[in-house]
């Protein structure tokens, strides 16, 4: 029985996507298809115990979620839709190619993550019609009501079908820019798991890192020449890598410079490694998430925090600035310097920041450490109080709490 229930998470982990967009493809409608995958996963929790699992898990899933699909259509048949009815019920010619690539999972990801829908709710359809989370799952996952996340979705769904946003790959000239939309999706997915928010969350959720790096894979088999895409990929394997040692036995989050390099997953380093090497032997000038990861793939390089090549990294995120000259990315330059010219030019390169980054809590947690390096305790103290108030991580609050309380008693320089 462990087996079938094994068999059946596996192919739900699998096959659901798959399942959703042929169905989406075919019926035209993101309702019908999700109702009716999950219909036919059901089946398979009734079926497959007592009949085995069948040779072919995906076809059979497609199979009896087709004719769950037709039976629902059937009930809710309406006059005016009998032409459309026919044409779906009995028209199996294959669907022609629509976009760049034709994939029916391509689609539903460029689906569920068009422009013309909220990032929220971006977010939200791919993690259920993509990912095949279940709605409290997913309020879970961004702490808010179950049903407040239910409308979300149908929201959502109702606004594709409303303005005829089409089901297809988008064309080539368009797809580098649609590209970077679902990549913002999978990323703000893994953030959100890497660093979860919340007073009453843990510190890092692994399902939410876990579920964005296996969409990202999938994308990847889908779109395997994309730079960016194996870019993402490979930084968030080398971020996943480290998350074993990020966090204390008591739920505090442990700093690059403190974590024990010996519990690293190495096998999800040398995939990262190989993934970035990958895309430097192009010669193509990278993106964004490409320099991210290649300055993720010199941390996890370095078997010391001493052996780390600083100059490399300032390197990698002057590369970055001239793509993204962000404050955020200036911030994390700064942290880089520091180790190279010393916390005071940092500071001075912080500071600067302040009218833009006033309200982030890394901002003022940066300078707090910088300030304690210089030996500016009554100023590192405040610094610290700001960074507690404004995060937003029960592990990272903890640590900036244990930071602060180590300095020298108030008042003192």
């Amino acid at each position: 029985m462990s087996d079938i229930r094994a068999a059946i998470t596996r192919a739900h982990r699998e096959e659901w996507a798959r399942v959703v967009a042929s169905l989406t493809r075919r019926f035209g409608d993101l309702d019908v298809a999700e109702e009716a995958a999950a219909e036919a996963f059901a089946v398979a929790v009734e079926r497959w115990p007592a009949d085995g699992v069948p040779a072919n898990p995906g076809g059979w899933l497609t199979t009896t979620a087709n004719r769950k699909a037709i039976d629902r259509i059937r009930r809710e048949r309406r006059r005016h839709d009998k032409h459309r009815e026919a044409r779906i019920l009995y028209d199996d010619d294959p669907p022609e190619p629509l976009g760049a690539i034709d994939d029916d999972r391509l689609r539903l990801i460029f689906t569920c993550c068009h422009p013309a829908l909220a990032m929220e709710a971006r977010v939200a359809l791919t993690l259920r019609m993509v990912g095949g989370l279940t709605v409290p799952e997913i309020a879970r996952a961004f702490l808010v009501q179950e049903s407040t996340m239910g409308r979300r979705i149908t929201r959502a769904k109702a606004k594709i079908a409303a303005a005829r946003i089409p089901y297809r790959v988008p064309s080539a000239e368009e797809l580098p820019s649609r590209v970077s939309g679902v990549l913002a999706v999978l990323y703000l997915v893994f953030n959100e798991g890497y660093l979860a928010t919340g007073p009453e969350t843990d510190p890092v959720r692994d399902d939410l890192t876990a579920e964005a790096i296996r969409l990202a894979r999938l994308i990847r088999a889908l779109l395997p020449e994309d730079g960016e895409v194996a870019g993402l990929l490979a930084l968030m394997l080398l971020t996943e890598a480290r998350r074993t040692a990020r966090v204390s036995a008591g739920g505090e989050l442990v700093s690059l410079d403190e974590q024990d390099r010996g519990a690293w997953d190495a096998a999800l380093i040398a995939e990262g490694h190989q993934l970035v090497r990958d895309r430097l032997a192009t010669g193509v000038a990278p993106g964004r998430y490409q320099i991210l990861a290649a300055i993720n793939a010199v941390h996890t390089s370095a078997r010391d925090i001493r052996d780390t090549d600083w100059a490399q990294v300032v390197a990698l995120y002057d590369q970055l600035v001239r793509l993204d000259p962000s404050p955020i990315v200036a911030l994390n330059r700064a942290i880089a310097v520091a180790e190279i010219d010393g916390p005071e030019v940092a500071l001075a390169d912080v500071d600067r920041l302040e009218g833009e980054l006033s309200g982030y809590h890394a901002y003022h947690a940066t300078r707090a450490d910088l300030l304690r390096r210089l030996g500016r305790s009554r100023e590192a103290r405040a610094a610290y109080d700001r960074a507690i108030e404004l995060a937003g991580n029960v592990g990272e609050t903890a640590y900036l709490t244990r930071r602060r309380d180590q300095l020298g008693p108030a008042g003192t320089e």
